[in-house]
């Protein structure tokens, strides 16, 4: 079986272009978002804290110069060079205050206090020097700051200006990711659904239809979160911890190697998340697809249940489940709790707590800046969120997980091509040659069955129950194929046709017939092309319903809900009838058409029949023997096995197990007139 990863990448290279467009708008995105914190450490170390820098005396007015006590003085780094400086002052903060030092070598570090016209500045090497200054005026203060004022502004503009382009890229990354997103599901869901009409019938018979559902939506619809959610913060994530590693190691070494060891405890975060994760989310989605099943069981089953009184009974079966579910929920919940955004906040605190210990104690040196300080808390601030991404996303990457396995469990269950292959119109000389079947391996419910139906003829099984008569169908049909022996259709073995080729001049009345949402007329038709308002106007006139269903308010447009409910057992299997009728088919079987019509009815059906059999070989099932005493040839079983054979008249002459139950279903008396 291949690898669920590469087959959901397999999904996601149908939509290659918009997803990768929108990987490379995410790139870009995070690009234009880190350049923010540069900016930041710009403003603050160039042009906030960069009034401390040495000032020059200049000798006239030009730009950059601030005219301070009847001089000029332009800052250090607004010189060209080789222009001649003047002598060097320094305004240096203290407090919230600010003060002109007219001195050269006055150190920017140092704990400051001010104090008759002085200003101290105490070092751990150098100890306390005093230096002569004045405070500045807050317009004075204002003098200083304005040649910055330009830069500061555009730096902000550029900042506001990245932050908007950043905000469009994402949102045309996200659009990009979920439309595409919802074209890779919608495909899945076609492609499962179209895989379910693939399927043999017997694999319906162990799985019920609540868990196909939920395979089909819920598990669908988990996945996709995986192309917009999981894709989008798992991509982003690791490039934005690239980017910011790099970005750190720009601003200070140190600082960056205090960051590194975030990678590995990220590692190990995933891998014991998803050790217990994996379990959990395993169990969720069985029950939830054993919730599905019980729901569409107990709807479908309703009136047993209300009838039975076991409304208890299903409410405490479905609470079980549910209560399961819900234990399961709030485990994965504890977990993702503790290993969430809560966990990485702790570890954020405890960084900056040391950092701003580290750089409150001069450990890092005199490189690093309150400019870079901000700058590397600000670029942690924004490692920890793709982290937190990366982590409140794993839940969703397990149940999507989880969810592609289950699905790809079903698109892996073998089945067969849909053949748009059409044939002629086979006679329907149909032949069974020592064929014997079993559901399961050594328990044959057939052996060795051995009869020939030509065209035309109707063959009549007749059966306890359990004996195999609809088995005998169900393998004529191809819902089951036979290992051992030949079904032959004019000569040719069934196995060499294709099932719809086969299907194609076969037309079924099943004992309980269901029909589908849309109309009287539609339910006839199925909506096949080839089946005209007439066809389906004749084939009700033909069973005797035309007339009883045109006095319905729509007619033949009575709108008919799912299974039929709103019409008699009678008037659905009317409809039944008629649609395998409306088809013409070569071979014509009915498994207990008439059980659910009353006798009058019953009579219609037969006149109608009489000459709907002709031309076509028709098998017919039936408790009611009084039905075939009209078939050509009758099939006696018993426990697999054909014990008597022949028409009805020679069956009563054998006085074997047909005469006996003909005797119980009429009466002694009957039989004997």
């Amino acid at each position: 079986m291949e690898n669920n990863g590469k087959r959901l990448f397999k999904y996601a290279l149908n939509y290659k272009k918009p997803i990768l467009l929108a990987l490379v708008l995410l790139l870009v995105a995070v690009g234009v978002e880190l350049v923010g914190p540069f900016l930041a450490k710009r403003m603050i170390d160039t042009n906030i804290m960069g009034i401390e820098k040495p000032w020059y005396e200049t000798k006239q007015d030009e730009k950059y110069a601030v005219s301070y006590d009847g001089g000029w003085y332009k800052r250090a780094d607004h010189w060209a060079e080789g222009e001649d400086k003047g002598r060097e002052v320094r305004v240096l903060q203290s407090g919230r205050s600010y003060y002109f030092v007219d001195s050269v070598g006055v150190p920017n570090t140092g704990k400051r206090t001010f104090s008759n016209g002085q200003l101290s500045i105490e070092r751990e090497d150098e100890g306390t020097q005093l230096y002569p200054a004045n405070k500045l005026s807050k317009g004075e203060t204002y003098e200083f700051y304005k040649p910055e004022f330009r830069s500061i502004f555009m730096l902000a503009i550029s900042y506001v200006g990245l932050l908007l382009i950043g905000a469009v890229l994402a949102y045309w990354q996200r659009l990009l990711l979920q439309v595409s997103a919802n074209r890779i599901i919608r495909k899945m869901r076609n492609d499962v659904f179209r895989h379910i009409q693939r399927l043999p019938v017997q694999y319906f018979d162990n799985l019920p239809a609540g868990k196909v559902v939920a395979r089909v939506t819920n598990d669908t619809e988990a996945i996709r979160e995986l192309y917009v959610s999981v894709l989008a913060n798992f991509f982003s994530g690791i490039i934005y911890i690239a980017a910011i590693i790099g970005a750190l190691f720009l601003l200070d070494t140190n600082l960056a190697l205090i960051a590194l060891p975030f990678i590995p405890i990220l590692y190990v975060w995933i891998v014991v998340y998803r050790k217990f994760a994996a379990k959990y989310n395993h169990v969720i989605r069985s029950r939830l697809s054993d919730i599905n099943g019980i729901i569409n069981e107990s709807i479908q089953g309703m009136p047993i249940i209300q009838a039975f009184r076991k409304e208890k009974e299903t409410m405490n079966e479905f609470h079980e489940m549910n209560d399961d579910y819900y234990k399961y929920q709030n485990k994965l919940l504890t977990l993702n709790s503790v290993t969430s955004h809560n966990l990485v906040n702790v570890l954020r605190n405890v960084l900056f707590i040391a950092v701003v210990w580290m750089f409150a104690g001069d450990f890092l040196g005199t490189a690093v800046t309150v400019g870079v300080l901000y700058a590397f808390i600000d670029y942690m601030n924004r490692m920890m969120n793709p982290i937190v991404g990366i982590v409140n996303q794993l839940s969703n990457l397990e149940v999507a997980r989880v969810s592609a396995e289950r699905v790809f469990t079903l698109l892996d269950e073998p089945g067969i091509e849909v053949s748009d292959q059409r044939m002629e119109r086979y006679k329907g000389n149909v032949s069974f040659e020592d064929v014997s079947f079993g559901y399961k391996p050594g328990e044959d419910v057939l052996k060795n069955i051995t009869f020939r139906a030509r065209q035309g003829e109707t063959v009549a099984l007749v059966g306890h129950t359990g004996s195999g008569k609809s088995s005998i169908l169900n393998l004529l049909f191809r819902f089951y194929d036979v290992e051992r022996g030949v079904i032959s259709v004019d000569g040719i073995d069934v196995r060499e046709l294709s099932k719809q080729q086969l299907r194609d001049h076969m037309g079924i009345v099943l004992q309980d017939p269901f029909l589908f949402t849309g109309t009287i007329a539609s339910n006839v038709s199925l909506d096949d092309p080839s089946i005209s308002r007439e066809k389906v106007e004749q084939a009700l006139r033909d069973v005797g319903a035309y007339e009883m269903f045109m006095q319905l308010p729509g007619g033949l447009d009575e709108p008919v809900i799912e299974k039929g409910s709103t019409l008699s057992a009678g008037q659905r299997q009317l409809i039944s009838f008629a649609r395998a009728l409306a088809f013409d088919p070569a071979i014509l079987i009915l498994d207990e058409a008439t059980a659910s019509i009353d006798t009058e009815t019953e009579a219609i059906i037969q006149e109608a029949l009489d000459v709907l059999k002709r031309g076509r070989t028709t098998f017919v099932i039936a408790h009611r023997l009084s039905t075939i005493r009209a078939a050509d040839q009758i099939l006696v079983l018993d426990h697999g096995v054909i014990t008597e054979r022949g028409n009805h008249d020679e069956l009563m002459q054998q006085g074997g197990k047909y005469f006996a139950m003909y005797q119980l279903q009429l009466g002694a008396a009957e039989v004997v007139a």
